[in-house]
């Protein structure tokens, strides 16, 4: 009887082991192969503004946390935007005034990042 069920089954599991296989293989290939001779331009600081090699609890400016939950509302606010766009006229006055509770909830949040200064950066 398990094996009757493991037989639907069993080109899911193959493609699952090849798929496993594959993805370790490429990443022993990618460590045994790929050169490990980092020049100080990779090792200096990108985006983030501190060092890539220091204590990792260090306090760090809270203007980070800021430009996260700026990037998180702008992102909810496009990523239900079009779909609502969209079926707009299929949804009628109750998903009209939703969505505008939606975006006013948005808006408190963006005064509230502007009010703390995350767009002024130094």
């Amino acid at each position: 009887m398990i094996f009757e069920f493991l037989s639907g089954y069993l080109s899911i599991i193959i493609f699952l082991f090849i798929a496993l296989a594959l993805s370790i293989g490429f990443i022993v290939i990618n460590f045994a192969l790929s050169p490990n001779n980092p020049d100080p331009e990779k090792l200096s600081a990108y985006e983030c503004g501190f060092e890539a090699f220091s204590d990792s609890r260090i306090k760090f400016d809270v203007r980070f946390y800021l430009v996260a939950i700026l990037f998180i509302i702008f992102d909810l606010e496009i990523a239900f935007l079009f779909p609502w766009a969209i079926s707009l006229g299929n949804i009628g006055l109750l998903g009209f005034y939703s969505m505008l509770v939606f975006l006013l909830i948005l808006t408190i949040g963006f005064i509230y990042e502007w009010k703390k200064g995350a767009l002024e950066w130094e």
